[in-house]
């Protein structure tokens, strides 16, 4: 542990003014405005551990997460949640945005890989919460409560995250239907064993990603058919889809994701539509009735963020229920009680 840059980061903290966590800066653009003055943490950076038998990593917040993956693919090892970098992404920055790629809706998301937090919060006191194993927490579990909380509780100082072998068997698929005969056979599909592991859906096509033992792969490819993808394209593919590189994020209209059930219908929404985790996550680009997207998404039992781009005055996130918005105003005075971290980018009342 470096003493010397965690009492600078510490004094920082103690100023009582509010501060701007930053790491890379790819995700600058998801939450609300960005406050304060810049606390960079890319000078705490390096692996602290890796147990590849015990199939976990610890690494300090600046890491480049491209460092840690790297470091995995030695040992033929991923995180399986797949977050995206959309650039120079940090470990921290990872864990604190809280997202995964395609691949969430078989292997869960970033929260289910976190094992453990070192954090200093807005008094400047150092925590650990969790551990380096799964079964490990008693009470509250701390630890998966800071992933996704962008920064606002406090500056981790270090994650241990749970990591999984690479599958030996991977292949895609493409077929052409109209959405609503994918979704339904999106959701006939998830209850049928099947090594199905990510899906995309965007202009008439459905494509399908399988991964596990190369023998199960390849008996799925059989039952379902379609068109096979070789491998360099099918890798491009869920890459920039991960990556948001693919020509539907491209441009500066307002991209709003949606989350919902898998079995929601159709949503009766303008502008260009794409579909992943077998139904669950639904991008829309468009000019769009921030009103209209939010209470449609509510009413089929989901919610709505406006992801990226548009006017941002009517909030990112859908707004939280009185009760909701009191246990989260509690966690941010129990963990920073001056409103040190990120103020307002999660809500303006944090």
């Amino acid at each position: 542990m470096d003493v010397d840059l965690l009492d600078q980061f510490r004094s920082r903290i103690l100023e009582r003014k509010p501060l701007r966590l930053h790491g890379g800066g790819s995700k600058d653009f998801y939450g609300g405005p960005l406050v304060g003055d810049i606390l960079d943490t890319r000078t705490h950076a390096g692996i602290v551990s890796y147990e590849s038998t015990e199939l976990v990593i610890t690494a300090r917040c600046g890491t480049p997460l491209a460092e840690l993956e790297s470091a995995l693919a030695t040992r033929r090892q991923c995180l399986a949640c797949e977050p995206p970098h959309f650039g120079a992404a940090t470990v921290g920055g990872a864990v604190a945005a809280g997202l995964a790629g395609p691949r969430r809706a078989a292997v869960g998301g970033m929260r289910d890989f976190v094992l453990g937090v070192k954090l200093m919060d807005g008094e400047g006191r150092v925590h650990r919460f969790g551990g380096e194993v799964m079964k490990n927490v008693a009470g509250f579990d701390v630890s998966r409560l800071i992933a996704g909380s962008l920064g606002t509780l406090g500056l981790i100082l270090e994650v241990s995250l749970k990591v999984l072998p690479v599958p030996p068997g991977d292949a895609s698929l493409r077929f052409e239907m109209p959405q609503d005969k994918a979704l339904d056979a999106l959701n006939r599909w998830s209850g049928q064993p099947l090594p199905l592991v990510a899906s995309c859906w965007q202009d008439g096509v459905l494509t399908l990603r399988l991964c596990g033992a190369q023998a199960a792969v390849s008996a799925a490819c059989a039952k379902l058919g379609g068109e096979a993808i070789g491998d360099v394209e099918a890798l491009a593919f869920w890459h920039a889809l991960r990556e948001q590189g693919a020509e539907f994020f491209a441009g500066d209209a307002a991209l709003w994701r949606l989350s919902v059930p898998s079995v929601a219908s159709l949503l009766d929404l303008p502008g260009a539509t794409l579909i992943e985790w077998g139904g669950a996550q639904r991008w829309l680009r468009g000019d769009l009735d921030p009103v209209r997207i939010r209470e449609l998404a509510t009413r089929v039992g989901g919610h709505a963020t406006l992801f990226r781009g548009g006017d941002k005055v009517g909030g990112v996130f859908t707004p939280l229920q009185p009760a909701l918005m009191e246990v989260h105003r509690r966690l941010k005075q129990s963990f920073d009680p001056y409103g040190v971290f990120n103020p307002g980018r999660m809500y303006p009342e944090l």
